[in-house]
């Protein structure tokens, strides 16, 4: 896989310009700012959307607030730097943080086994979306997906090493 093809993880979204020489306010997309920011050089301008990324350096840093302003090689005007409005800087997978004790990354369970306490498959890990209640797991099985709810009281167990969850969804979920 070719740096062009390897997915990258999305840790700040630029919001506008600050300032004059170049620099842009930045949203972070994690839940570590300073830990991800305080040590981000090398990353990515990323435009999902359109599959456009290029590789960019990341020279001065400024946590303000919630927020941070980033600088970044080669941007050093109020212009250059509204032209980067919207894009999300991002790494690759393997530049990401290592998770927390007894946290895991969605994308690390893509693939991964659902299955029941008694060992009855449910399907296979496919994505999670974002709810107004909670995080929903997408899980295919026969070519159809269905939706489990990323609670405690439905999610028993998760193993990243041994790529398999355990799950308990409620009666008729999982036959839809």
């Amino acid at each position: 896989m070719t740096d062009a093809d390897s997915p990258l993880i999305a840790v700040g979204e630029v919001l506008r310009p600050y300032g004059v020489r170049g620099e842009v306010r930045v949203r972070p997309l994690t839940d570590r700012p300073r830990e991800r920011f305080r040590r981000l050089e090398a990353c990515f301008l990323w435009g999902p959307a359109r599959g456009r990324r290029e590789a960019c350096r990341v020279v001065e840093r400024q946590f303000d607030g919630d927020g941070v302003r980033v600088r970044l090689e080669g941007v050093d005007s109020p212009e250059a730097a509204r032209a980067l409005q919207g894009r999300l800087l991002a790494v690759e997978r393997s530049d990401a943080l290592p998770p927390r004790q007894g946290e895991f990354y969605p994308w690390q369970l893509e693939g991964a086994t659902v299955e029941t306490a008694d060992g009855r498959t449910l399907g296979r890990f496919v994505r999670v979306e974002d709810s107004p209640a909670q995080p929903l797991w997408v899980i295919e099985r026969d070519g159809r997906e269905w939706m489990l709810p990323a609670v405690p009281e439905f999610v028993q167990e998760v193993s990243v090493a041994e790529r398999r969850i355990v799950a308990n969804p409620p009666e008729g979920l999982d036959t839809l």
